[in-house]
């Protein structure tokens, strides 16, 4: 088995971006969790009252020879919207901010040439407010937040907001996704 690498980031509700990351070919694990802010092991009651500074965090460890961190850069970018600040559609306050919190210099140097490369490409019609931040402390949330979609497909948001973001993301991502993600033709 070769190396992993992690990567964490922050593009809303982490149940969205559990989801995501972990249909991908190459990603071992995804956790949600909360990073960036002052106090330790918080909890979700805590992050909500949007006092702590952290934000909803999805930590993915890859396998960097079958996915690249740019190859996961670009669906983060692809499946949230970076350009307003400490929201995502109906979810508002600073723990649902567009984040980037980067391991090494690498992985900076990535994240800030691909928010250029899209700003120069005006791939969004508002400025990308995503923030890149060096990961200081990662805590993952409680047991009952992992793998929530995969246990509550039936629940109003899942069916509501995380159902038709994976649609879509299979539809764009077809060909990156593990073979039993991949859509019928």
């Amino acid at each position: 088995m070769s190396a992993s690498e992690t990567a964490t980031f922050g593009s809303g509700c982490f149940w969205c971006s559990e989801a995501v990351f972990s249909e991908l070919q190459g990603v071992r694990s995804v956790v949600p969790g909360y990073a960036g802010g002052t106090e330790p092991n918080p909890s979700y009651d805590d992050v909500c009252t949007d006092a702590t500074g952290h934000a909803e965090v999805a930590q993915v460890t890859f396998d960097p020879a079958a996915i690249s961190y740019r190859d996961l850069l670009e669906v983060f970018f692809s499946t949230h919207d970076p350009t307003t600040l400490n929201r995502q559609g109906a979810d508002v306050g600073t723990q649902y901010r567009s984040v980037i919190f980067y391991s090494d210099e690498k992985q900076r140097a990535e994240a800030d040439a691909i928010i250029r490369e899209l700003t120069e490409e005006k791939a969004f019609r508002n400025p990308i407010v995503t923030e890149v931040a060096p990961l200081d402390a990662f805590y993952p949330a409680e047991d009952f937040h992992r793998e929530y979609f995969r246990r509550n497909p039936s629940k109003p948001y899942c069916q509501a907001v995380i159902a038709p973001k994976l649609a879509k993301f299979r539809a764009h991502w077809k060909a990156k996704l593990k073979a039993a993600q991949v859509p019928p033709a």
